[in-house]
């Protein structure tokens, strides 16, 4: 972690509307420091992406900067004007996205995009040149050459993130604000990316915003974290304060929702749901699901308590250590019924006779009611495992059997109750909601294909679907883009559900969530697997495989290198490449995380 060195980013009572007047981002104030990591966290819809792009002077459409101050330096980013503002963009202050594969170019070259974002800045064409070999070489990408002339769908999404980043410090800006740019990323990859943001920071005159849901990676990687609850920051301080000693009951909640690799427990969640800013309460916004909530929270919003480690909670340190509930490794009985079994598949891509295959003859069961998760690095075959078998993607050999019957090798030429039984949800749900589609049109067209409602009763259907995924019924006649990645998850998830399936295919379906509403999802999946409900969980989070599978695949290179007990893969891992997992994944470490609240459970 960075050295503290003198303020760099000052932000002040920063206060953010929609074009209608409600406010999103009511009254922030924080600083960061030169060599220093902020982290910003809290769950989805609390302000902390709107919030990061504000330090820009910029607003999402729809939204406008209503007040306060964000100083670097000497300069006033709030009061800067248009044409300045956008030279002050990438020189003083940089901004990392969380989609890389979206933010670069597709049809130009890495190293002529690197070079056009330094001659943007006054750096003529030869030091562009140079200093973009400098700092590909920087961020450890190997074969440099090959990196600059290569276009962004050549790159992994690790080499992408990295090269964004390297964008973002090209000009050696004060300020750098990353927004989510590890989700998605598997964990060694994750790993690298954090290590290149962690070795930028040490002895650099640059301050580092680092915006994220993922309270391990913060664990791991800031000096200091601020957490935002509706608009507002409820508590900030040293990185191992407010993870180790948390005094607000939202950041003990949190932490109480983070899945750990080393052990096995229930994840709490907070309970309840952040309501909307048009809706916010009088007093305590978080004091509808506060366990310690009383009149005096209803009358009044807290002031800031505290110098270095700052609360703005009536309760403040009302809280206790509990150990939280343990989960016995609940793998299923294999005397159960298998609901899928794979047997010797072997999938690719392309035509060519001598190309190596993604998956390359790997076999498997999943019984009734039994999660079995796939881990393994990005390109080790596991999405294409799963595409395999819901028909998306035809093998090249092997077969998928449901039910102990040969499935066609494509979802067209399969029966409709096979294509109802086995449901898959992406990970990406910006790419399989239709943009065009409310959230009732895409969750009741499951309902009406399969027949599992009469058309007259498809929207009240639908309102129980989306409160399963604790989505409320206000969202029913929204679009995807009015909605936050985690609550488009959620929409996705209430339309696989839909069709009542036996098993689904969950491809990466949290890597978007933050840890509450993860810790929602996982637990509502655990709840459908007790019902009978079989899960093939894709996933890099080792700590929620933890919190949801019974057995675990690990995959590399097409192959399955280890399987078995989930505890066993976790506790006891053999295999060498498995031992590399672990040792790359981010864990919570900083106090028990097993927070509580005097007063009881949320």
């Amino acid at each position: 972690m960075g050295e503290q060195h003198e303020t760099i980013l000052r932000v002040s009572d920063l206060r953010l509307q929609t074009d209608a007047g409600v406010e999103i981002v009511c009254g922030v104030d924080f600083e960061a420091r030169a060599g220093e990591i902020l982290a910003l966290v809290g769950e989805s819809g609390c302000g902390k992406t709107s919030t990061a792009l504000a330090l820009l002077g910029h607003a999402r459409v729809g939204m406008g900067i209503a007040g306060g101050s964000v100083r670097i330096g000497d300069a006033e980013v709030l009061a800067t004007k248009a044409g300045t503002l956008r030279g002050m963009r990438g020189a003083d202050v940089a901004y990392v996205p969380q989609d890389a594969s979206t933010s670069l170019n597709p049809r130009m070259q890495i190293g002529r995009q690197m070079e056009e974002a330094l001659r943007i800045h006054g750096v003529d064409s030869e030091s562009a040149r140079s200093r973009v070999r400098g700092l590909i070489e920087r961020i450890g990408l190997r074969d440099p050459v090959r990196i600059l002339r290569s276009y962004p769908f050549e790159l992994s999404g690790g080499q992408q993130q990295r090269v964004l980043i390297a964008m973002a410090v090209s000009c050696e800006p004060s300020v750098v604000v990353l927004d989510e740019p590890t989700t998605g990323l598997d964990v060694t990859t994750q790993a690298k990316v954090l290590e290149l943001v962690t070795e930028l920071a040490e002895g650099s005159r640059m301050a580092f915003v680092y915006v994220t849901h993922d309270l391990a990676v913060v664990d791991e990687i800031a000096d200091r974290v601020a957490v935002m609850y509706s608009g507002r920051i409820v508590e900030q301080g040293d990185c191992r304060d407010v993870l180790g000693r948390p005094q607000h009951p939202y950041t003990a909640l949190l932490l109480r929702s983070v899945p750990r690799i080393s052990e096995r427990r229930e994840l709490a969640g907070v309970g309840g749901r952040m309501t909307s800013p048009d809706a916010r309460p009088s007093g305590c916004s978080f004091r509808l699901r506060c366990p310690l909530a009383t009149d005096r929270c209803a009358a009044e919003f807290p002031p800031v308590i505290g110098e270095r480690h700052q609360i703005r909670c009536w309760h403040a340190g009302d809280l206790e250590q509990t150990a939280g509930a343990l989960l016995v490794d609940a793998t299923v009985a294999r005397d159960r019924p298998a609901v899928l079994e794979v047997e010797n598949l072997t999938a690719g891509y392309g035509r060519h006779a001598d190309a190596r295959p993604v998956v390359d003859g790997i076999s498997f069961a999943i019984d009734e009611g039994e999660c079995v998760a796939l881990v393994g690095e990005s390109g080790s075959g596991k999405t294409t495992t799963g595409r395999c078998l819901t028909g998306l993607h035809p093998p090249i050999s092997g077969s998928v059997k449901l039910h102990g019957e040969v499935l066609a090798p494509t979802a067209p030429r399969r029966t409709l109750e096979q294509r109802r039984a086995l449901q898959v949800v992406f990970q990406n749900p910006d790419r399989s909601l239709n943009p065009s589609h409310t959230v009732a049109a895409a969750i009741e067209r499951p309902l009406l294909l399969f027949k599992q409602t009469k058309r007259g009763d498809g929207r009240r259907t639908v309102a129980g679907l989306l409160d399963r995924v604790h989505l409320s019924a206000k969202m029913l006649d929204r679009y995807p883009f009015e909605l936050s990645g985690g609550e488009k998850q959620r929409v996705a998830i209430a339309r696989a559900l839909a069709a009542r399936p036996e098993l689904i295919v969950c491809d990466e379906i949290t890597s978007a969530l933050d840890v509450s509403i993860q810790a929602s999802i996982v637990n509502l999946l655990n709840e459908l697997k007790a019902d009978g409900l079989s899960m093939l969980f894709i996933t890099h989070n080792l700590g929620v495989v933890n919190s949801i599978a019974d057995r675990t695949l690990v995959m590399a290179t097409g192959t399955i290198r280890e399987e078995g007990t989930t505890s066993h893969i976790l506790g006891q891992p053999r295999d060498a490449y498995t031992k590399q997992l672990l040792e790359a994944a981010p864990e919570l470490r900083s106090g028990s995380g097993d927070n509580a609240m005097v007063g009881g459970e949320a």
